[in-house]
């Protein structure tokens, strides 16, 4: 695929729609976080870190996924919102975690100093660990009872996923680019919980399994579309454009799709992705038109 059929970017009202949905991503955030002060679990510095990097600012991308999905599969996305702000709860342990000095050692996450330095390893370690154990905590009290039982073990399948991921990440830093080595990183790492925001927000829907199917699929597209275009990002714009570190890949080794096919094939790889997300979901015809913006604003975002 070359850049003239890669698909679309978004228009300016899908651009409303997305900041509306993640306008109301972080109202119940900050309620949710307010509420934080008063559970039994946490305080001192331990509470402060899972503050300070919950109210980091984001794209809050996932949240909208688990909303967003809920909605196309014929649920009221508000039901959703626990799911939502558990998958958020995920990713940030995903964010600290990578950051640490035993892994990454990233300084800098969403434009601000990582939890790490602001808190010390040990602190940020600790809450990581504790946000993965809430977002277990927020399922349940999701108002589908019977979709609790499915989003736990779609959630905590995801989560393993991307510990495996994160490993074999680490691994192939001491190995040349592979693609399947790429291939295998990109599929657990990133794709896999993008993918069970999907399904998680079908769930609570309560929708048949041919719609979950579809839903899924375009998450998992999406997911290595993402990863794809992070890399494409972190070996084309600057620091001050990432809120991160750029060039950190390619300086330690990392297994990326540039580092493995180039940049242009890699760019084709994402657009290809982008369009395999956007046939997954052509069924639900002009219900899914938001999923599809999604989808294209994965593709051109600039950070």
């Amino acid at each position: 695929m070359n850049a003239a059929q890669a698909p679309a970017r978004p228009d300016a009202q899908w651009q409303q729609w997305y900041d509306a949905r993640r306008a109301q991503v972080e109202d119940a955030l900050a309620r949710h976080i307010e509420s934080l002060e008063s559970h039994p679990t946490l305080d001192g510095r331990l509470a402060e870190a899972v503050r300070y990097c919950l109210t980091l600012p984001g794209k809050r991308l996932r949240p909208v996924l688990v909303l967003e999905s809920c909605h196309v599969a014929g649920g009221e996305a508000e039901r959703a919102m626990p799911a939502a702000l558990a998958l958020e709860c995920i990713h940030t342990f995903s964010l600290i975690h990578d950051d640490l000095p035993c892994m990454d050692d990233g300084q800098l996450r969403r434009g601000q100093p990582t939890c790490h330095r602001v808190f010390g390893e040990a602190v940020a370690l600790l809450a990581g660990d504790w946000l993965v154990a809430h977002a277990f905590e927020l399922l349940t009290r999701c108002d589908v009872p019977s979709a609790v039982g499915p989003c736990t073990a779609i959630l905590a399948k995801a989560t393993a996923a991307m510990v495996v991921g994160q490993a074999a990440d680490l691994e192939g830093e001491k190995h040349a680019a592979n693609l399947d080595r790429v291939a295998f990183i990109h599929a657990r790492k990133t794709a896999a919980l993008i993918e069970a925001c999907c399904a998680m927000g079908a769930a609570i829907a309560q929708a048949d399994e041919p719609t979950r199917r579809r839903l899924s699929d375009y998450g998992r597209h999406l997911g290595l579309a993402f990863q794809i275009t992070d890399d494409l990002l972190d070996c084309t714009q600057s620091t001050e454009t990432l809120g991160k570190q750029s060039g950190s890949d390619a300086a330690v080794g990392k297994q990326t799709w540039p580092a493995a096919v180039g940049i242009e094939a890699s760019r084709r790889r994402a657009a290809d992705e982008v369009t395999a997300a956007l046939q997954a979901i052509e069924w639900f015809s002009s219900r899914a038109g938001n999923l599809r913006g999604l989808a294209r604003f994965v593709l051109h975002r600039d950070r």
